[in-house]
């Protein structure tokens, strides 16, 4: 694939197994691509396959999750790392 080579920095991306890690390369790509990166994402995957794969995640962070929520038409509650986040709030939110 032809992502940023930023995204990756921790990684080697030509070891990636782009179908066996999709869930990692989504959240990455979602998380610190640009709008050209998320053209590619969503040319290889699909919306369906970004949507099943980013409603299972567990850390993703506030603006990234408002971003998907918009993209894909589904309410932040339906994501997974939503739901955690409420069930654990931050000592400082007392």
């Amino acid at each position: 694939m032809d992502f940023s080579p930023v995204i990756f920095w921790d990684v080697d991306m030509a070891r990636i197994d782009w179908h066996k890690s999709s869930r990692f390369v989504i959240g990455r790509v979602t998380q610190y691509g640009t709008a050209d990166d998320w053209r590619k994402l969503k040319a290889f995957y699909g919306l369906d396959a970004i949507k099943q794969e980013m409603l299972k995640e567990r850390d993703l962070d506030d603006r990234t999750l408002s971003f998907l929520s918009c993209v894909l038409d589904l309410p932040k509650e339906k994501f997974r790392c939503y739901m955690e986040k409420q069930s654990h709030p931050k000592l400082s939110d007392f």
